[in-house]
């Protein structure tokens, strides 16, 4: 995939197919560490440990619609191919938590892109299931929580236009906040 924004919302997508009620994001970047750390968790129907050994395999999904599954293979790639690290823990019943670690300064880095957009599609798409977002950065982080947002709201479902605009809005503010307004 040309963005790791792509991979999460491909990767959190497999949490919403497991039933997940809530899913969890952390973005972690850092200069002085020379990282890139993305981490999707989820409290879905878990998988069993025949499931985690088979699922970077691309022709491997639980799918039912089509015979492989690439989303969780070239997570992997991307993160190995720099130097870092993949790991998937997973328990039936209890949920999934996928890590990958990037080596930000190797000539193989894929881009992030546009994760706060992959945030805000999630939601859009999924308005009953709860997201916690966190982005940090050697300045300082961001955390956008939808349980927060559902009980300020009132009610007032997630996936309407002006609260997906305030929830594009804050994310926006807050990116450039922590980049000195360079993102």
């Amino acid at each position: 995939m040309r963005e790791l924004s792509l991979n999460v919302m491909d990767v959190a997508q497999n949490s919403v197919r497991a039933e997940a009620a809530l899913v969890r994001i952390t973005v972690e970047e850092s200069d002085k560490k020379d990282l890139l750390s993305i981490v999707i968790e989820d409290n879905g129907k878990g998988m069993t440990e025949e499931q985690v050994a088979q699922v970077t395999d691309p022709f491997f999904t639980t799918r039912t619609t089509r015979k492989v599954g690439l989303g969780v293979p070239l997570f992997k790639m991307s993160a190995e191919q720099t130097g870092g690290s993949f790991e998937i823990e997973s328990e039936v019943g209890k949920g999934t938590k996928t890590s990958a670690r990037y080596v930000k300064s190797h000539v193989d880095m894929t881009p992030l892109g546009d994760i706060n957009s992959t945030v805000e599609i999630l939601i859009r798409c999924n308005p009953d299931i709860d997201f916690v977002f966190i982005r940090s950065t050697d300045s300082g982080s961001l955390t956008l929580d939808t349980r927060e947002l559902r009980e300020v709201l009132e009610g007032v479902p997630l996936d309407t236009p002006d609260v997906l605009e305030w929830i594009h809005s804050y994310l926006e503010e807050q990116t450039q906040l922590l980049y000195g307004g360079a993102k």
